[in-house]
């Protein structure tokens, strides 16, 4: 076990029961076989209780999109969260140049997310986030590499709390990789959601 895995065990094995009992769903989560994911150092003044997972979405070799995940906690309640958790993400994905084009890239990427949330039937409040599109240019010793776009969604919101005060930490997870396989431009899975519009698959490396 890396030293990632066993800090955040040793972290939650003196925390709540509830953020130990929303810690322990999001481990169990089955998802699917494109996403990689691995526990990572959680950041440390954010809440009394924090536990970080980052993963990417991989097809072929090739990796499409990545970001983070983070659960925080505070057991007293926090007035800007309107609750005791908090889910905070970073997401992250190169563009197509024509696509990165778009002025409304920015709003459907948003509802992107509280699409992939509400289409889990899952309850949520107080999210707030941006999406930041970047373009990069190369000049002088570089000037051979092709022009890069970057769409990057950062966000936060409130899961409700269900029985013994525990979000459904699991279906928050699921609806996150959701969010990642559409941004990453991977087709749908989950039967109905064969309208809802992704990104188009990039090929080629990346380089990050």
């Amino acid at each position: 076990m890396d030293d990632a895995k066993e800090g955040e065990r040793d972290a939650t094995e003196t925390a709540p029961l509830p953020f130990r009992a929303a810690v322990e769903a999001l481990r169990a989560a089955r998802l699917r076989p494109e996403i990689e994911i691995d526990p990572t150092r959680p950041p440390q003044r954010l809440a009394p209780y924090a536990y970080a997972l980052e993963a990417a979405v991989v097809a072929d070799d090739e990796d499409l999109a990545d970001g983070r995940l983070v659960l925080l906690h505070d057991p007293a309640g926090h007035d800007a969260w309107q609750g005791s958790f908090r889910l905070v993400t970073l997401v992250r994905a190169e563009l197509e140049l024509e696509m990165a084009a778009d002025p409304l890239l920015p709003e459907v990427c948003w509802s992107w997310l509280t699409g992939a949330l509400q289409a889990r039937g899952l309850s949520y409040g107080e999210a707030s986030g941006t999406v930041t599109r970047a373009s990069s240019h190369y000049f002088g010793g570089l000037a051979e590499r092709p022009a890069a776009s970057q769409i990057e969604i950062r966000a936060s919101w409130t899961p409700r709390e269900g029985l013994g005060g525990v979000p459904d930490t699991a279906t928050h997870l699921a609806a996150w990789c959701d969010l990642l396989c559409q941004v990453a431009g991977l087709p749908p899975v989950t039967p109905g959601d064969a309208s809802v519009v992704s990104l188009p698959q990039r090929r080629g490396p990346q380089s990050r």
